[in-house]
C-alpha cells in the first residue's frame, strides 16, 4: 500500500525540521532528560566541531556526544567504515560470531594497548552502554577472585587508606566486606569526568603498586578517558601501568553504542557459555570503532590532543587570575574542566554560576557540559580533530561568556557563529 497524508503513520509525515520538534519533545518522553533543559537546540546537521541547529544557527560543540566522537560529528573515515558493511550484505548484527568486521576491530583494539597487557589479552564484548562494561567487569574479577568487594579509587583519598587496599579503604557490599578483607578489585578511573580531576601519575602507580602487592586485580575505568582524549592512547599510558582490565567504553565505537572489557587471560572464568548481551559487539559499531582507532593511531591524535590541550589549559588559566568566580582549572589532553565557585572566589562551589556560563556559551554559539556534584564545572569535551584556529574561537566565546556573567548578566546573543 501506498503511503499518503492520510494513511502515513504520524512519525512518517514530514514537518519542518524546527517546528516544534523540543517542544514535541518535552510532552512525548520521560522527564529524566538532562540535556535538552540546559541546551535548548535542535540539532539537524553536523560535521567535525560544527552542529547545525533547526533554527540555523551554527555552534561549536565541545560536548562531543558526552565524549562518544572522538572525530567529531560524521568524519568521513566513520561515515565510509558504516557505508562498507551497509553496502556489503553483510549482518548488521550477529551476536558473538566470527566476522572479518568482528577480527579487525579486536586486531586494532589489540595493537593499541600496553604491549605487556595485549600479548595476554582476552577480549570480551559486553551490552552497549559502558553501565554493561563496568557491570562485566566488575562480574569478572568477582568469579575469578572468589571475593565480592569492590573498591572505587578517587583522587584525594589518603595514604592511609591507601596502604589498606581493602584493609582501610572500604569495601562496597558482600559477606567478605570486613575490616580486613580482600577486595575482588579495585576499580580506577584515570580522570574522574564528572568534574574532570586527573589523578596524578605518582599515585596511579602507587595503587598499581599496592594492588599487585596484594594480588587485587586492577580495572581502569577508560570509559571517558580512551582513544587519545587525554593526550596518550589509553589514560593509564601517562603512568605507565598496565592493569588486568580495561573498561572501555564512549569513544571506542566511534560515535555508535558499544563497549569492550579487555582482561589478562589469568582471569578467564573456568566455566565457559555464558551468553553475552542481545546487542554486544554490533558490526556497525565494530566498524565505526575500528577505523576511528586506526585513525587515532595513524594521525597520532592523542599527541595532538596532548599538544592543544595543553595550550588551553594555559589561557584558561589567564581566565581564572582575571576572574574571582574560577577557581580551578584543570584536565588532560583535550578533557578540561573548569570550576566555579562563590562571590569573590570563597572557594564554595557555584553550580548556578556554571549553569549561567553554560547558558551564555550557548547564546554565543558554543556548546558546553557541566558536571561535578554539584554540577560546578563546565566541560570541554572538543573532537580530536579541533584546529588550533578552532580551539581559539571556542576559548574566546567561552571567556566572552564568563566575563559577561561576572558582569552579572548573559549579554546579548552574538551573530550567528560561522563554521571555522
Amino acid at each position: 500500500m501506498t503511503l499518503t497524508a492520510r494513511t502515513a503513520p504520524a512519525a512518517m509525515t514530514r514537518r519542518p525540521a524546527h517546528d516544534g520538534g523540543a517542544r514535541r519533545q518535552t510532552g512525548r518522553e520521560a522527564g529524566t532528560r538532562t540535556y535538552p533543559r540546559a541546551l535548548p537546540i535542535v540539532p539537524v546537521r553536523a560535521r567535525g566541531l560544527t552542529v547545525e541547529g533547526a533554527d540555523g544557527r551554527r555552534y561549536l560543540d565541545c560536548l562531543s556526544g558526552g565524549g562518544t566522537l572522538p572525530l567529531g560529528h560524521n568524519h568521513p573515515v566513520v561515515l565510509e567504515a558504516i557505508r562498507t558493511v551497509l553496502d556489503s550484505g553483510a549482518p548488521l548484527h550477529a551476536p558473538d560470531l566470527a566476522s572479518p568486521v568482528r577480527d579487525a576491530f579486536v586486531d586494532e583494539l589489540l595493537g593499541t594497548l600496553p604491549p605487556a597487557l595485549a600479548r595476554h589479552a582476552r577480549v570480551r564484548f559486553c551490552g552497549p552502554g559502558e553501565a554493561d562494561a563496568v557491570a562485566t567487569a566488575v562480574t569478572l574479577v568477582r568469579a575469578a577472585t572468589g571475593r565480592t568487594g569492590i573498591v572505587r579509587y578517587a583522587e584525594g583519598m589518603s595514604d592511609a587508606a591507601l596502604t589498606g587496599v581493602g584493609a582501610d579503604l572500604g569495601t562496597d557490599t558482600g559477606p567478605d566486606a570486613g575490616p580486613r578483607a580482600r577486595p575482588a578489585g579495585v576499580l580506577l578511573a584515570p580522570v574522574s569526568e564528572e568534574g574532570v580531576v586527573p589523578v596524578p601519575d605518582d599515585r596511579t602507580r602507587r595503587v598499581r603498586r599496592l594492588t599487585a602487592e596484594r594480588s587485587v586485580p586492577l580495572i581502569a575505568d577508560e570509559t571517558g578517558t580512551g582513544v587519545g582524549r587525554t593526550g596518550a592512547y589509553w589514560a593509564v599510558d601517562h603512568a605507565g601501568i598496565v592493569p588486568e582490565v580495561m573498561v572501555l567504553s564512549k569513544a571506542v565505537g566511534g560515535s555508535l553504542p558499544l563497549s569492550v572489557v579487555v582482561h589478562h587471560e589469568d582471569l578467564a572464568p573456568a566455566r565457559r557459555g555464558s551468553r553475552p548481551g542481545a546487542f554486544s559487539g554490533n558490526h556497525l559499531a565494530l566498524a565505526a570503532g575500528t577505523a576511528t582507532l586506526a585513525h587515532v593511531r595513524a594521525h597520532r591524535l592523542a599527541a595532538h590532543a596532548d599538544a592543544l590541550g595543553s595550550g588551553m589549559l594555559r589561557r584558561l588559566r589567564e581566565l581564572a587570575a582575571a576572574h574571582p568566580c574560577v577557581g580551578a582549572v584543570r584536565g588532560r589532553g583535550l578533557m578540561l574542566g573548569i570550576e566555579f565557585v562563590g562571590a569573590g572566589g570563597a572557594g564554595a562551589h557555584a553550580p548556578g554560576v556554571a549553569a549561567a556560563v553554560q547558558r551564555a556559551c550557548l547564546r554565543r554559539g558554543l556548546i558546553v557540559d557541566a558536571g561535578g556534584r554539584p554540577a560546578h564545572v563546565v566541560r570541554l569535551l572538543p573532537p580530536l580533530t579541533t584546529t588550533e584556529e578552532q580551539a581559539a574561537a571556542v576559548l574566546d566565546r567561552l571567556a566572552d561568556a564568563v566575563e559577561s556573567v561576572a558582569r552579572g548578566g548573559s549579554g546579548p546573543a552574538s551573530p550567528e557563529p560561522r563554521p571555522r
